[in-house]
């Protein structure tokens, strides 16, 4: 078998360069890395393009799967955090993952409220119900629960939906989770969503703390605010579309 040994092949004009010929195999051995920013297919659909550095644009949609990242944001002692774009008619429903969510105040809750006027004001009428189950690092409590109290309406509408309560705030305490909404933009329906977390509790304990409920508004949702019920707080919240 012949070898061909060069550092660097340019077409004879134009911008295309041509290996092998239709029906061809073109064979790259184990361990061989192809560098290249933009990827295409035999058509000369674009499937990716990179930066250089690792950012990828123009991903084709037919790679990006059925959620799609929209933006994250990072809390760092901050009093809360606002989702004012990005949500609209584009997905039928919405995703928040909120990930390591820690107080700075001991022993309090987390939620979010929602505006239909893109945060000039939040408090959205609701009604909601939950339930939770507990167990703490001694084994000397388990509870599996409906979560007196943390239902709407019942509590003001302007108060937050609680995500997750009895947050800790010692160095490896926090919560995480996924909160799921359906069709804010819709003006025919209600608003529905359903949530789960857990929390490091901040009496040594898992928490694992479940709602659902619609906010009872036939006009779009545009915008979400997350915060600690008493506190700044830390933590990555990340919004996704969902196919």
């Amino acid at each position: 078998m012949s070898t061909l040994e060069t550092k660097k092949i340019e077409p004879l004009s134009g911008t295309s360069v041509t290996l092998g010929a239709a029906g061809d195999a073109v064979t790259m051995p184990a361990g061989v890395t192809v560098k290249t920013n933009t990827v295409k297919d035999a058509g000369g659909n674009t499937l990716w393009t990179s930066d250089g550095s690792g950012t990828l644009s123009s991903v084709n949609s037919g790679l990006s799967g059925n959620m799609v990242f929209i933006s994250s944001q990072t809390a760092s002692s901050s009093s809360s955090i606002e989702f004012t774009s990005g949500i609209d008619s584009t997905y039928d429903e919405y995703m928040f993952v909120f990930i390591n969510c820690k107080p700075a105040t001991d022993n309090t809750d987390f939620g979010f409220q929602t505006s239909t006027n893109g945060g000039s004001s939040y408090g959205v009428s609701k009604v909601t119900t939950s339930f939770y189950a507990k167990h703490n690092e001694a084994d000397s409590q388990t509870t599996l629960s409906y979560a007196t109290g943390y239902d709407y309406p019942g509590n003001p509408d302007t108060e937050k939906q609680w995500i997750a309560w009895q947050i800790g705030n010692d160095s490896d305490e926090s919560c995480s989770g996924i909160i799921h909404i359906h069709s804010p933009s819709s003006t025919t329906y209600v608003k529905h969503f359903y949530l789960r977390a857990n929390t490091y509790g901040a009496s040594v304990e898992a928490l694992d703390f479940f709602a659902a409920g619609y906010w009872n508004t036939t006009s779009a949702i545009n915008a979400f605010r997350f915060a600690m019920f008493s506190g700044n707080f830390d933590g990555v919240i990340q919004m996704y579309g969902i196919k």
